[in-house]
């Protein structure tokens, strides 16, 4: 017979900190922060924070939090983040990947408590659905939910994809375990941010392209991709199908697709201008850019003379990324 329930002890071990660090990249984030901090403060047994140049509170709110602050200058998300898993001091036996506009709910803090101190070491992965909100409110259709992204990992046994976009977690070995529970993807920023920040998206997405085309980053294996299983078969359309149509016909496809048969039209009106946008907007935008970049190699000789007009007319760090993503897989 069970003996009677310690209330206190029961209390101590429901907010004791699980065995994980939470990593979150941040610049100029003091409107995001507070939010996704609180969110993990009750399972996390360390927060790093690595910013790269915030001249609002970010710094302050972070520090504030107990969180680890780290400050770096910025190349690429996927850079950024294989910095902090190999030079901030990992030693616990998970770690979490977190956007500053993210959050995760108390359903999912419970399920986590429940869940990764009884897994074998044989799992180690966890994916989550991710809900997107936007305008106010949750897009349910069109594809976009549920979402199914690995961000738990053991560190031992993951890393971040060297990409200049739609970077994913990738394991070496071992086993993913689903986890339910509310996560959430919530920029408080407005449409001005969200086009302006898809426009820099469009350039490195057409970068990523074109670097694969033309084998830009010396061959290096591109055929690691996410570990879930949707991320997988996203990934495999884009690279079989997507990307080899004609200029202008994938996005009205996908549009199409995504609105009406995936029943986007449901969303309601914030739904219409994040499906056009993202769904249309946004991937012809990265045709536009493909196509002028093309343009811009037409005359090229050889792969420099191409990673040359790569970054003449993009303005990222090419070279740079190609060079640090070399010593990152080599240092694996």
């Amino acid at each position: 017979m069970a003996g009677p329930r310690n209330s206190k002890l029961d209390t101590l071990q429901d907010s004791a900190p699980l065995s994980l660090t939470v990593i979150i990249l941040t610049r100029d984030e003091a409107i995001h922060l507070p939010r996704v901090l609180a969110s993990v403060a009750n399972i996390a047994e360390r927060v790093i924070i690595v910013d790269s140049g915030s001249t609002d509170e970010t710094i302050n709110i972070a520090l504030q939090s107990g969180a680890s602050v780290f400050e770096r200058p910025w190349l690429n998300y996927a850079d950024q983040f294989q910095w902090a898993l190999g030079h901030c001091g990992i030693d616990t036996e998970w770690v979490m990947r977190l956007d500053a506009d993210e959050w995760i709910g108390p359903d999912l803090v419970r399920n986590l408590r429940a869940t990764l101190p009884a897994l074998a070491a044989e799992t180690t992965g966890i994916s989550l659905d991710r809900q997107h909100h936007f305008l106010g409110r949750w897009i349910k259709h069109g594809g976009r939910y549920p979402l199914s992204l690995l961000r738990i990992w053991r560190p031992a046994a993951g890393r971040i994809e060297q990409r200049w976009m739609d970077e994913h977690i990738i394991l070496t070995h071992g086993d993913i375990l689903h986890v339910r529970g509310k996560f959430v993807d919530d920029n408080q920023r407005g449409l001005g941010f969200f086009t302006t920040k898809h426009n820099v998206y469009a350039s490195r997405e057409a970068a990523d392209i074109l670097i694969a085309k033309y084998q830009l980053d010396g061959e290096q294996d591109r055929s690691e991709i996410a570990s879930t299983g949707q991320a997988k078969r996203k990934r495999s359309a884009k690279l079989s199908f997507y990307n080899r149509l004609p200029l202008g016909v994938g996005p009205a496809m996908y549009f199409l697709f995504r609105y009406i048969f995936q029943r986007g039209f449901l969303d309601g009106r914030a739904g219409l201008i994040y499906h056009l946008l993202q769904g249309f907007w946004y991937r012809f935008l990265v045709d536009a850019k493909r196509y002028e970049l093309e343009r811009a190699m037409v005359s090229c000789k050889d792969a420099e003379e191409r990673l040359d007009a790569l970054e003449a007319v993009t303005g990222l760090g090419v070279r740079k990324f190609l060079d640090r993503s070399k010593g990152s897989r080599d240092d694996g």
